[in-house]
């Protein structure tokens, strides 16, 4: 995909999450890999009101190149980028749904929500708590570059979801995926439930999970 598409494309879908509650305010960012660097939401801009021409660019060592200034989680998805060598793209949203699980106090941090439904098993696989640190804190950075080797996505405790694809729709999807599966599980919350089991759940990551 060109660079002149890859604009359009982040355009377009920062718009359609927004427009679907996914996203609000200035909150979130998205970024997507090229062949020289890479393209960065900028900070403080609505997803409703990206510009494709205005989207931060940066060179392949990180620097600011051209565009808007970019998101201050810069360092994040640098960091997930530099451990999973196959990503094309990164979503980073303040989804309600699970913005409230990354708040609560008896989730397991291995592995946050439980495997509700084959679909979200096949989409994350299991998703980490990272624990809390300022937004843009390069400790965070640090901590999640430390997951990402093995997880696609990680849950930022009591701030949102980052979850990288091998292209942008992959993560956007996957993110989407997230999201209703904590809404699900907010819902089922002192229910009797049957979850997948763990053959179940396993028997999917192995198949579909990379």
């Amino acid at each position: 995909m060109t660079e002149t598409k890859s604009r359009d494309e982040i355009a377009k879908l920062a718009k359609s999450m927004y427009e679907r509650g996914l996203t609000f305010g200035s909150s979130g960012n998205i970024s997507v890999r090229l062949d020289d660097g890479w393209l960065m939401t900028p900070t403080g801009v609505s997803m409703a009101e990206i510009d494709p021409g205005r989207i931060s660019k940066l060179d392949m060592s990180g620097q600011h190149i051209s565009g808007d200034k970019p998101t201050k989680e810069i360092f994040l998805h640098l960091a997930m980028y530099e451990q999973r060598t196959s990503a094309g793209a990164i979503v980073h949203l303040h989804s309600t749904h699970s913005v409230a699980v990354s708040c609560m106090a008896d989730v397991d941090p291995k592995n946050v929500l439980p495997p509700i439904t084959a679909y979200y098993v096949i989409k994350i696989g299991t998703l980490p708590l990272i624990p809390y640190f300022p937004p843009g804190d390069v400790d965070l950075a640090k901590a999640v570059g430390e997951m990402a080797s093995d997880h696609h996505a990680v849950l930022l405790a009591n701030h949102g979801p980052v979850v990288a694809g091998k292209s942008l729709r992959d993560a956007v999807y996957a993110t989407e995926e997230l999201e209703e599966t904590a809404k699900l599980f907010l819902m089922l919350k002192g229910a009797k439930t049957h979850f997948l089991n763990e053959e179940q759940a396993q028997s999917l990551r192995d198949k579909f999970v990379k």
